[in-house]
């Protein structure tokens, strides 16, 4: 990175810290915004020592588009829906949002495995819930194409090529669609954690304030947060892995693998795609579409009760929501079928 590349995003980052100063509503926040674009100026202070140095002149600072657009939405949502949004940017302290005030009782973690220790079995049914959804897209949408063709043709073979086909199709473009997803996430986080490298050997003082105000927000005193963010940083390999975690939100052992989430996609659709072509593969004859649909319920009402255990509501409802919302999805191309076949015949 350039001397002028790094003063342009530095003071990119003031100027964005401004503006989300003045958006926050929250006092502590806010304070904590201000803090970050001081320390970020006196940043951008040294990329200025060097442009000079090198017989340049400091240009004069305009933000990028990206920017602009970024501080309106802030003023009109608040930053904090727009956390996405301002982890791509590189915008720091977006974990105190998360994290609540740190309680008497309650220390500081001393070691980069303690950070966000507490939190760890909430966000472990991440891959769950996503397991779910993925067997309840692969289940509605090919028993809804099953139903569609069976209602257009008698012929089994029609519909048990159909049925397998509509679950390769639906597990490979899901499994394409979430590595190209996961990719281009794991690229930006990697990205992020390549600039916060430089930073750190760039000026690991101002890194490690800028840490400290985070503790700060957090509820530590501000003397014991600057000693203890020291501490973290005396070892650059555990000082990097500290930042990305608390600055960025970042767990650098764990960015996510394009392929694991492409797998874990295809095989999550089709484990619901495959429900309501059992009957067809084992050869039911004419009751094997009154028993794909039987089974095809039963299974929507069991995603149901399960996803109630993600939003706390009775799994009797969630049950019965599931099958009325996935069955009308069925019986509309089941009869959109009939009609189709009727014309055609």
């Amino acid at each position: 990175m350039s001397a002028l590349e790094g003063w342009h995003e530095e003071r990119q980052s003031v100027w964005l810290y401004r503006r989300l100063a003045d958006a926050e509503a929250d006092a502590a926040q806010r304070a904590l915004f201000v803090a970050l674009a001081e320390a970020a100026d006196k940043q951008a202070l040294i990329w200025e020592e060097r442009i000079r140095g090198e017989g340049a002149a400091v240009p004069v600072f305009r933000p990028h588009w990206r920017a602009r657009l970024v501080g309106k939405l802030a003023a009109l949502l608040g930053p904090k829906a727009l956390r996405p949004v301002l982890a791509a940017m590189k915008v720091r302290g977006l974990s105190a949002y998360g994290a609540p005030v740190a309680p008497r009782h309650h220390p500081m973690p001393r070691r980069v495995e303690d950070v966000g220790h507490r939190h760890k079995g909430v966000a472990g049914g991440g891959n769950l819930r996503a397991a779910v959804f993925g067997v309840n897209d692969g289940l509605v949408s090919n028993t809804s194409l099953i139903m569609g063709v069976a209602g257009a043709s008698a012929d089994i073979k029609v519909i048990l090529t159909t049925g397998i086909a509509g679950l390769l199709a639906g597990a490979l473009s899901m499994a394409a669609g979430e590595y190209v997803s996961m990719r281009s996430q794991r690229e930006m986080y990697e990205s992020q954690i390549a600039l916060e490298r430089e930073e750190l050997a760039e000026y690991p003082d101002e890194e490690a304030e800028e840490l400290a105000l985070i503790y700060n927000a957090r509820g530590m005193e501000m003397d014991p947060a600057r000693q203890f963010a020291r501490e973290m940083l005396q070892d650059p390999q555990h000082a990097l892995d500290t930042l990305a975690r608390e600055e960025l939100g970042l767990n650098p052992e764990n960015l996510g693998s394009p392929w694991g989430a492409a797998l874990f996609s295809f095989v999550a659709f089709a484990l619901g795609a495959l429900v309501p072509l059992v009957p067809f593969l084992a050869r039911m004859g004419p009751d094997a579409v009154a028993t794909a649909a039987a089974l095809a319920g039963v299974c929507l009402f069991a995603v149901g009760a399960t996803l109630s255990l993600f939003t706390g509501r009775s799994a009797l409802w969630g049950g019965l929501r599931m099958v009325v919302i996935g069955g009308g999805a069925g019986l509309v191309t089941y009869f959109i079928g009939r009609l189709m076949g009727v014309g055609l015949s």
